[in-house]
Parts: C-alpha cells; structure tokens; sequence
C-alpha cells in the first residue's frame, strides 16, 4: 500500500510538470541541446548552435556583441521587438520618423552619406539647395531635431520674393512656386525658365526685356495682340502705308515673327480679290508695287506692268471682244481669277 502511495503521488508531480507552461512560451519548438548542456540550465555557449539570422532581427554590426537580456528581457523570446524604436531612444523626437535604417546602420550611428539621405525625401537637394546650410531649413532647438519650415520654395524664399523689384513679384501677383520660373537645379536667380509658351517668345520676340510688353506693374494685364505693341510700326509703315489704307490690325495675317517684319504674305488676297498665290500668277510677282504702283492706295493696279510686251498677242486673241482696249483697266471683268477663259 505504501509504494502504490509514492507512485501516485509521482504520477501527480508529473502530471502537474507536463501541464506548466513553457519557460521560453507555450509555442517555442526549438529543442533544449541548442542552447543547453546537462550540466545546467544557464546558456551554454560552447554548444549554442541557434541562428538568430533566420529571425525578424538578424544580428549584424553592433547588434552581434549586444547582451541578449538587452532585447529579450523575459525568457518568452517571441516577446522581443524587432522595432528600432522599441529598443533605441529617438533622439530626433519624431521629426524623421521611427525607422532608423533610413539613415542609420547597424555598423554605427554615425551618418556620412546625408545628401544621398535627402535625395531619397520629399525635397531632394538639387542645385544651390546642395550645398546649403542644413540649418537654414532645418530650425529647432538641438541639433538632433530635423523640424522644417515646409517644402515649398516660397516656405524658405518669402522674403527674396518681397524683395525683388525687376520684376516686382508681389505686386504682379507672380506665382509663389519660385521653380514656375527659377529651376531648382540652378545655382543663381538669373536666367529664369519662366514659361512663356502661351506666348512665344521666339525670332523677333526672342530678345525683348520684360517692361517692353509689361508697360504696368501688374503683368497680367499684358495685351497678346500685335498692335497694342506696334501701334507705332504700323503707322509708321509708308510701303505700303497701313493707316490710310485700312490694313487690318492684326499683323500675323501679313507677317510673320521673323526679325524685321520680312518677309511679309498677305494670302488672303486670294479670296478677296485675285488669286497671286495660286494659279497662274503664283511665283510671277516678287513684290506688292509690281502691280500697285501706288504704295498708298493700293485700288489702283495694273496689268500692264506685266504684260505690256503681249499686246500684239493679246490684241489677236481679243479681236473679237466687243469693248475691249489694251490699255483698259477692266481686266479683273472678264478675268476675275487671271486665266483666259475663265468668265
């Protein structure tokens, strides 16, 4: 009776052994002889064979010569961080986020590709931006701190823009995204890229100095048409004289952007009188006074000019017009578009 006491009362033990959790938790499968030897429970080095590179957290640089109780600071390993917030200080308080290895290794705190750092941000240092001081942007109270003003270039240049008078920037309203005009990339204000392309600027437009089209301060208020520039060109021009003879104000319709106004076309004289760039005549004529004599009233034309050496011939192909003389001007009745017979 008595032994059958002691093996119940070992039986019990046991049973209450096998029911008590897991020293390192109730899902940890890794064999004891990895890490322990029969002579005790303590970490056996000369033994321990456990990779903790198959892990979240492999151990390189400065974490293989860390204190294990370091970051597993109960015998449930599963319970360990693998955050480096969760383990380290943050000493920036925020302001460049909780993952470390963006600008840290594990090898050492220290950081000496910042730059490369910052092209991979939100604001990329390019250009006079590469070589600025870091606390220019950068205000806080330490030098651990990595608050900014902002990212948008008006955020750090309000006070160049204020200041700026050629053009004056506030007055005119000028866009507060300096890079609309000033490339990002450039190392000085000068040569801005404004982009001009509703208006190009190319040819004869290519060299003007702002004010010449911005007579006002406001510089939205510059008028695109032609003669709100050259009211001046066009009531100078005597050959042929614009003003009196009502040529129209929109001068693209005769000239081009090509320095000094030539050459000039005027193709709607085709359709509104008598065809010079098409049919017959197309290519005889090499200037407007060929056939308007007159530069100032252009009514008067002839057809003569050209084909006064024709008069025998055209005087044998008429014989039988009725009404009809060399010397008349009334060639467009009977040849509104140039060829013979074409009435």
């Amino acid at each position: 009776m008595r032994v059958l006491s002691l093996i119940l009362i070992c039986c019990f033990f046991l049973f209450l052994r096998h029911q008590a959790s897991h020293p390192h938790g109730d899902d940890f499968r890794l064999g004891c002889g990895i890490c322990h030897s029969p002579e005790g429970w303590h970490l056996d080095k000369t033994i321990y064979s456990f990779d903790h590179n198959t892990t979240k957290l492999p151990l390189t640089g400065q974490h293989t010569q860390t204190d294990c109780r370091l970051c597993h600071p109960t015998l449930v390993f599963s319970e360990a961080k693998t955050d480096c917030i969760e383990c380290h200080t943050d000493m920036h308080q925020g302001t460049v986020g909780s993952d470390c290895s963006r600008c840290h290794s594990t090898a050492s705190w220290l950081v000496t590709n910042i730059t490369e750092i910052h092209q991979l941000s939100r604001f990329p240092l390019l250009g006079a931006h590469r070589t600025a001081d870091c606390t220019v942007c950068h205000l806080s109270e330490s030098l651990v701190r990595f608050d900014v003003i902002g990212v948008n270039c008006i955020d750090c240049h309000r006070q160049d823009y204020n200041a700026t008078t050629q053009p004056n920037h506030a007055g005119a309203g000028f866009s507060e995204d300096c890079s609309a005009c000033h490339p990002v990339n450039a190392f000085q204000w000068t040569g801005a890229g404004f982009d001009h392309s509703f208006f190009k600027l190319t040819e004869g437009h290519s060299t003007p100095e702002c004010a010449d089209c911005h007579v006002t301060g406001n510089y939205s208020d510059a008028n695109p048409d032609c003669y709100s520039c050259h009211q001046d060109d066009y009531l100078a021009t005597t050959n042929p004289v614009h003003s009196t003879m009502g040529f129209p104000t929109t001068c693209n319709i005769c000239h081009t952007l090509a320095p000094g106004w030539a050459p000039a076309s005027f193709t709607e004289h085709d359709s509104q009188s008598f065809p010079i760039y098409s049919g017959k005549h197309k290519g005889t004529w090499t200037s407007c006074n060929e056939c308007h004599p007159s530069p100032s009233d252009y009514a008067q034309f002839t057809c003569l000019s050209c084909h006064e050496h024709n008069k025998t011939s055209m005087d044998d192909k008429h014989r039988e017009e009725s009404g009809y003389s060399y010397t008349s001007t009334a060639c467009l009745d009977c040849h509104p578009t140039g060829v013979a017979d074409d009435r």
